[in-house]
């Protein structure tokens, strides 16, 4: 996995590595130079181009204005336009430095920008950095929009400015870069939607920082990762030695979610899977899931589950794992079952949908529990579970899915774009795959079945969440490259097997 830095740790790296003998200088001069290699890049040389450079007044300022230096050095007729008066530090000394070079300097106005980006091939914003957070006021907004509205292919400077760092939050306005060239490792700000769709492709330099001070509890998963931890199954094994899974849902009104999941964690490699519904609905979930064993449960006038039966608890007591929650109901007399349920398991739970709306609320109560734990909500059902509102969570998905996943001594897998997953210890990782083409009803059911699959194969919690948001995102691709944005859960669902030959070729 690769490390993920916040503005705070980047900061931080910047210090460890300065008292490892590596100068602020130094690294000042190869973020420059990065940065000015990926514009001529982008551009397709150096020879007759022409390039425009906006610069604030700290590191994120200098960097640019280092860049502006070796563009000039390389033949590009480069200017640069400063919208502070008083530059700090670093970037002083290397505003100085551009005295000795042909690089135009000239002060902020939006009509020079106009002009000058006009006939420019590639505007560098060096605007702001990391450490931003708020709303663009004043010049700065006008120098955001500016380079927005250029025209021409534009490249950031660390993060797209007007971008937070730390939660990939845009409160205002923020650059939209082709590219952007970040240092040492990637941020919060680049990887966490809307921030990631500003940033463009994003390019990680080293620029000299010791590869052993870079870490972090938040990273990103790569296949490799999935790949490594994927079980393959001996010459001599059988259904059980596979994986049992036990999938418990389904009411009167809902009896598809629960035949996806048990179909999803059959795709993705369980070796047995036995369903619990409600007696009312068992022949229709029968014909969805032929290979399934089953076990009707009793049910509420509503046609929800309503209790265990000797069936259930015979299936369960030879299970690895148990998945609870697709097409139930918040019937208060099924959810207080489930709390029962999750509580006395013995073995690995995957908690989703209305398992768990049975804890709205109660999220503390999700502690007093025997077997480990996965929770796998979205914004709505984490709000209600954590007792937040839905737009505190956008502003801060993290932090809200670290306190959570600590709250409940749980993995919490915080679905969206992008998907999070929490453990306890404060580790996030965060899933690069999935996209909007996954916005359809019924996506959510086979991740839970998946995810119920790699924990009955032996993975730790963590790891079968990680691995299945992965595989499930990249199914969902695989079924949008097929289908478009026209696609049904069971056109993932189909594509689970695909997207895990991909991981272990990967």
């Amino acid at each position: 996995m690769r490390p993920i830095l916040s503005p705070a740790e980047a900061a931080e790296l910047d210090r460890a590595a300065q008292a490892r003998g590596v100068s602020a200088d130094a690294l000042m001069e190869a973020a420059g130079r990065a940065v000015a290699g990926a514009a001529v890049r982008l551009v397709s040389g150096a020879y007759g181009r022409r390039a425009v450079v906006v610069c604030g007044k700290g590191n994120n300022g200098g960097d640019g204005l280092v860049a502006a230096r070796y563009l000039d050095a390389w033949g590009v007729r480069t200017t640069v336009l400063l919208l502070d008066d008083e530059l700090r530090d670093l970037a002083a000394e290397n505003l100085a430095r551009l005295r000795s070079t042909s690089v135009r300097v000239r002060p902020w106005a939006r009509a020079s920008l106009d002009r000058e980006i006009g006939r420019a091939d590639v505007g560098i914003d060096a605007i702001f950095g990391t450490g931003f957070h708020g709303v663009p006021r004043d010049i700065h907004a006008e120098a955001i929009t500016g380079l927005s509205e250029a025209g021409v292919p534009i490249v950031a400077v660390d993060i797209p400015s007007g971008v937070n760092g730390a939660t990939g939050v845009v409160e205002g306005d923020a650059v939209h870069a082709d590219l952007t060239v970040t240092f040492g490792a990637a941020k919060p700000g680049l990887v966490l939607f809307p921030g990631a769709a500003r940033a463009g492709v994003v390019e990680v330099e080293p620029i000299g920082f010791p590869q052993d001070l870079i870490g972090s509890e938040l990273s990103i998963v790569e296949a490799g990762d999935v790949a490594s931890v994927l079980p393959r199954r001996d010459p001599d094994t059988h259904k059980r030695a596979a994986g049992y899974v036990v999938v418990v849902g389904g009411s009167r009104l809902m009896a598809g979610a629960v035949v996806l999941a048990a179909n999803a964690a059959y795709r993705a490699g369980a070796g047995l899977v036995a369903v619990a519904v409600p007696e009312g609905i068992l022949p229709v979930v029968q014909g969805g899931v032929r290979e399934a064993v089953f076990a009707a449960l009793p049910e509420t006038g509503s046609g929800a589950a309503a209790g265990r039966s000797e069936r259930f608890d015979e299936m369960l007591a030879q299970a690895d794992a148990v998945a609870i929650g697709p097409g139930m109901t918040a019937d208060e007399e099924t959810a207080a079952w489930v709390r029962d349920l999750v509580r006395s398991s013995e073995v690995q739970v995957v908690l989703d949908a209305d398992g768990l709306n049975a804890f709205a609320g109660r999220a503390d109560d999700l502690a007093d529990r025997k077997a480990e734990i996965v929770l796998t909500p979205h914004s709505g059902e984490f709000a209600r579970l954590a007792e937040v509102g839905v737009p505190d969570i956008g502003r801060d998905r993290v932090r809200h899915v670290r306190e959570l996943a600590a709250r409940t001594s749980a993995t919490v897998l915080l679905k969206g774009s992008r998907t999070l997953i929490a453990t306890p210890d404060g580790s996030v990782r965060i899933n690069p795959t999935g996209g909007p083409f996954l916005a359809t009803g019924g996506t959510g059911d086979v991740l839970t079945g998946v995810i119920g699959a790699f924990l009955t194969r032996g993975l730790a919690p963590r790891d079968a969440a990680m691995a299945a948001a992965f595989v499930h995102g990249d199914a969902g691709r695989l079924a949008s490259e097929a289908g478009g944005e026209a696609i049904t859960a069971g056109d993932v669902l189909a594509r689970v097997p695909a997207a895990l030959m991909e991981v272990v070729d990967a």
